[in-house]
């Protein structure tokens, strides 16, 4: 994680505690830099988080499913032979 102090220096005790705070706040974010910015009793923080994976979720068949994985031959069949419709 990369780590920016702007304007007047901060402890490395203190950087860790916004760290910290930034881990728990988005607990299920990647953090990807964090930009510090200390002004007089006030600290302004900003994030820059990582992409974030996602699986792609699809209705076939009446089924919703993330992949084809657990469809027997007959249920691939059914998805192969469908008809696909263009958005354009």
């Amino acid at each position: 994680m990369k780590v920016n102090v702007i304007g007047k220096s901060i402890s490395q005790e203190e950087i860790n505690a916004y760290i910290d705070y930034g881990k728990k706040k988005y607990s299920g974010r990647i953090i990807k830099e964090i930009t510090i910015k200390p002004d007089g009793d006030f600290v302004d923080l900003q994030f820059t988080f990582g992409a974030t994976p996602f699986n792609r979720i699809r209705r076939i068949t009446g089924y919703l499913v993330g992949s084809l994985d657990r469809f027997n031959n007959g249920k691939r069949a059914e998805e192969h032979d469908r008809l696909k419709h263009d958005v354009t």
